[in-house]
């Protein structure tokens, strides 16, 4: 199924797999996870996403039943797993760590789970042999984990993990332990197998590029609360707070007070600054605080005044060159610091800017999101 058109969560007779019910767990005087409902679709690739200490490991300990749940319940597929111990449920769990067994070959540590459920020996080895060829480690079945590297020990886990052909694999920081090159890589593959064995995947991460590269939706978690689950396009384009728009990807936050105006509010951010103009269909009172977000790839950088709406003068600050992007933080005469992002196309192209030069930046009237402030 093309990732187009599967979009469970905008069909209103799609029934979750997963339901977080009201769900609270307190440890003392600690709430850990605040009176949380949302719903995950079967064969989604699910990502928890935010900083240490949000409350995203502790839901999946609930998930995986290491953790009680303090208030609420979590239903998967129309079973309360409150009563259900951690061995008896259709969930699967793959650690940071991998857990492999050093002593056992790679075959047999894919085939550890299936040996203990007393698997037939023909089924088994079929399965194991499926395993090993979803993740292509066919030619290294016999070798122990130090033999193998790190990102091979990697599916290994995860093939051990899909043997059981669970119905939920939780992911906790499953690339964490892999260099940079190597995780990218990764991530394409996971989601590669995630598609082929249609298992539901809920993955933990602080790593928004990761959560942002797999994942169908994503979660963002602050202080116990998940503040927005949607899918990455749109965790990226319509964040639903500052907090969002600030916690994924580079943005320039814009304070001003708002009064409506056509398609939707001019905003004064402060003395001697011409007035910005953003459409918006949410409704602010005039003269209410709000935040213009605004991507920096979206704000055009010029040597002179462009005809736009949205177009402000400063002194370049700083520059970062990223190779296929430079990023320009220029600075107005209020000390605000706005950032503009520029494709390099041509390479070793001439940098028009440099340190200290005076420029003008302009956006379009749809280029930003507003938000209450």
């Amino acid at each position: 199924m093309s990732q187009t058109v599967f979009e469970p969560w905008n069909d209103p007779a799609a029934k979750p797999l997963i339901q977080f019910k009201n769900v609270t767990k307190r440890f003392g005087d600690f709430t850990a996870i605040d009176n949380q409902t949302f719903d995950i679709y079967e064969r989604e690739f699910f990502a928890l996403l935010g900083p240490s200490g949000c409350g995203k490991t502790t839901l999946m300990r609930m998930l995986a039943g290491f953790e009680k749940v303090t208030e609420g319940s979590i239903v998967l597929d129309g079973v309360n797993l409150a009563p259900i111990p951690p061995n008896k449920r259709a969930v699967n769990m793959m650690f940071q760590s991998y857990a492999l067994f050093p002593h056992l070959s790679v075959y047999d540590n894919i085939a550890f789970g299936l040996k203990r459920d007393k698997m037939p020996k023909d089924e088994l080895a079929e399965r194991v042999e499926q395993m090993l060829k979803l993740v292509r480690l066919e030619k290294f079945a016999k070798r122990k984990p130090h033999q193998i590297s790190g990102g091979q020990r990697q599916r290994v886990a995860l093939a051990r993990s899909l043997a059981k052909a669970p119905k939920l694999l939780l992911l906790d920081e499953p690339l964490g332990a892999l260099d940079a090159k190597l995780r990218q890589d990764t991530q394409f593959e996971l989601v590669d197998i995630q598609e082929k064995t249609g298992t539901t995947f809920v993955i933990v991460t602080h790593d928004q590029e990761e959560a942002m590269t797999v994942a169908t939706r994503v979660a963002v978690m602050d202080d116990g609360k998940v503040i927005q689950a949607d899918t990455p396009a749109n965790i990226y384009e319509a964040p639903n707070s500052v907090y969002v728009a600030d916690f994924i990807g580079d943005v320039t936050i814009i304070e001003g007070r708002a009064t409506k105006k056509g398609n939707g509010y001019d905003i004064a951010f402060a003395e001697g600054q011409p007035v910005l103009h953003a459409e918006s269909e949410k409704q602010f009172q005039d003269g209410q605080t709000v935040h213009l977000a605004i991507r920096p790839e979206k704000v055009a950088i010029t040597a002179d005044k462009p005809d736009a709406a949205n177009a402000l003068k400063g002194t370049i600050l700083d520059i970062a060159y990223l190779g296929n992007l430079s990023t320009y933080h220029v600075k107005l005469e209020t000390g605000q610091i706005i950032k503009a992002q520029t494709a390099n196309t041509r390479r070793l192209s001439r940098r028009s800017f440099s340190w200290e030069d005076t420029v003008w930046l302009s956006w379009t009237d749809s280029a930003g999101v507003l938000l209450e402030g």
